[in-house]
């Protein structure tokens, strides 16, 4: 395979804090990788370690060659943070960074692409957080990248949004751009990635193909009951399948759907009152807490690390 990106044993360091302790990973042309992790993970520092935006040691190549000494228009990169002037229209941010480059797709197609074809001529600072975060995503495809790095893209955009951008994303891994995206959904990564690497105090703690990752990992189906329990509670429903606490909620595992008679007729016979009931099939989420006793903490927004927006240039 044609290997855009090499890293090997990379590491930081700030002060005391070990932000990457030794990751080592690989994508190829026209491949997706999503890196998955809690705020401190250490997913933003490997980032700027790959694309050459923060010294680091170990060993990065992108085409072969230092981050630093590759050729500003094969690389795109959307970090976390954009602040740009905000009284640019959408147009005139997207025309700025264009600028940057020698050769670029055009301004208005690229805006098309993020669903902003209709708010072009509006201000930065009057676009809702999800249409600043697409002009965001559009600063960083105007160079029509051959490799695209993207710090939580869809941070604050809708779900049909979201999904338009995933429908984008993979049209561009079908022509080979390879891309590398950082996020906290897991339905996001699930989706989008051919593999997913999951991040622990800048550890790298699995790599692999999503759904193997979860048929080794993520252990069997779920019956989530909501409500107020306490410690005592799994001990008092007489029911043959394991039953635990976590997060507030009643687990109850290996349960099939057809079966969840049985456990409601369990919790009425223990006098167990709840508020609702979901079952789902095991999930990156439930990976990630199986490998690190901890979970990623949310699906929602992240937090904000500062990084100059758009490519390299």
């Amino acid at each position: 395979m044609d290997e855009v990106l090499v890293a090997t044993d990379v590491r930081r360091e700030y002060g005391e804090t070990v932000a990457l302790d030794g990751v080592s990973l690989s994508a190829h042309a026209g491949e997706v990788l999503a890196l998955v992790g809690p705020n401190g993970a250490g997913k933003t520092t490997l980032v700027r370690a790959l694309t050459g935006t923060t010294d680091a040691e170990g060993d990065v190549e992108l085409f072969g060659t230092p981050p630093t000494a590759v050729d500003r228009d094969r690389i795109g990169l959307l970090p976390q943070s954009f602040t740009p002037a905000e009284r640019l229209t959408a147009r005139e941010l997207v025309t700025y960074y264009a600028g940057l480059y020698d050769e670029t797709l055009s301004v208005d197609d690229v805006l098309a692409d993020v669903g902003l074809a209709g708010s072009a001529g509006t201000a930065y600072e009057n676009l809702s957080g999800g249409q600043q975060r697409r002009v965001c995503v559009a600063t960083a495809l105007i160079n029509d990248p051959d490799l695209l790095v993207l710090d939580e893209p869809t941070t604050g955009i809708d779900p049909a949004g979201r999904r338009a951008l995933w429908d984008l994303l993979e049209g561009l891994a079908d022509r080979g751009v390879t891309i590398v995206v950082t996020t906290h959904y897991m339905e996001e990564a699930h989706r989008l990635a051919d593999r997913v690497g999951l991040l622990a105090d800048g550890r790298l703690v699995a790599l692999d193909d999503p759904d193997a990752l979860v048929a080794e990992h993520g252990g069997t189906s779920l019956l989530v009951v909501e409500g107020t329990f306490d410690e005592a509670t799994p001990e008092r429903i007489d029911y043959p399948a394991e039953m635990s606490l976590r997060n507030g909620s009643l687990l109850v595992a290996g349960v099939r759907p057809e079966a969840i008679a049985g456990v409601v007729d369990a919790l009425e016979d223990a006098g167990v009152a709840y508020d609702s009931l979901t079952w789902r099939q095991p999930d990156l989420e439930d990976v990630y807490l199986e490998l690190t006793g901890t979970a990623v903490g949310q699906r929602g927004e992240p937090h904000q690390d500062e990084l100059p927006a758009g490519g390299l240039a």
